[in-house]
């Protein structure tokens, strides 16, 4: 009894060392972040006025063009729909190839080298690419969505298929199945309704990433946003972000709804 007492006394301690150490570890990860920066709080203070001068521009807003900005969302809800959906398409055979569960192993390689290949390009860089192919306006938005999706679905599915139950794939593979049977009948029923949630929320984001493409003319309420800012139409600008913050919500309230049925099911 002595001897269980010291041992539990002694791996108490050595917990609490390690949370110490852990501790002090994220503090001095912090400290040299911050000291990277090189924030100036003098500047920071004396800027206030300056902030609040350019809020002020934007109120309030010029609701003359509200048909100007419902069009230009309806044509972000377009290419955010079909963005969404080519990059979903185009999500699944890499997220199956990228498992370490069902594929094998030189599948896997190549498949999460394609993953962080298209996530380190940034979707400014993306619509750049296709401005320049398709010219200004929705299509190389539309395009610049579905590449940039990828990298991010093929991500959520592959984590979706490698937390499916292990013994429905054991039996399949104990059966003679191949892979692709494998993922046919033992992981996409366990992985559809996450899935499905993945790429409501991937939907709601691509609405908001559009609306930056437009900074390089890839079409959507962010074309026009920058053009009004671009002009000093602060007004008109904030008419454009109040659309875009109401559609945004409306969206994430009604996909949050499917996602938890989908969830519960």
């Amino acid at each position: 009894m002595i001897k269980k007492d010291f041992s539990d006394t002694g791996k108490s301690y050595y917990n609490w060392i390690k949370n110490l150490g852990v501790v002090a570890g994220l503090i001095l990860v912090y400290g040299w972040a911050l000291k990277g920066l090189e924030i100036d709080a003098t500047t920071l203070a004396s800027s206030w006025p300056y902030m609040t001068d350019f809020i002020s521009r934007l109120w309030p807003p010029n609701l003359e063009i509200i048909d100007v900005a419902i069009k230009a969302l309806i044509e972000t809800i377009q290419m955010s729909l079909w963005g969404t959906t080519i990059g979903a398409i185009f999500s699944v055979p890499i997220a199956i190839g990228s498992s370490h569960n069902i594929a094998p192993k030189w599948l896997q390689l190549l498949a999460n080298f394609i993953q962080n290949a298209v996530r380190s390009v940034p979707s400014i860089v993306l619509g750049l690419l296709f401005v320049s192919a398709t010219g200004l306006g929705a299509p190389a938005g539309t395009l610049a969505l579905g590449i940039y999706t990828i990298g991010y679905l093929a991500k959520f599915y592959q984590e979706a298929i490698e937390s499916v139950e292990v013994r429905s794939i054991e039996s399949l593979q104990v059966g003679g199945a191949s892979w692709l049977q494998v993922a046919q009948y033992g992981v996409f029923p366990q992985v559809l309704p996450l899935a499905l949630g993945y790429t409501l929320w991937m939907f709601e984001y691509n609405i908001r990433a559009a609306s930056v493409l437009g900074v390089v003319g890839a079409g959507g309420i962010g074309f026009e946003l920058v053009n009004y800012i671009r002009a000093f139409e602060y007004n008109k600008a904030t008419t454009m972000m109040l659309v875009l913050l109401v559609v945004v919500t409306v969206i994430d309230l009604i996909s949050s709804k499917w996602r938890q049925r989908l969830e519960a099911k």
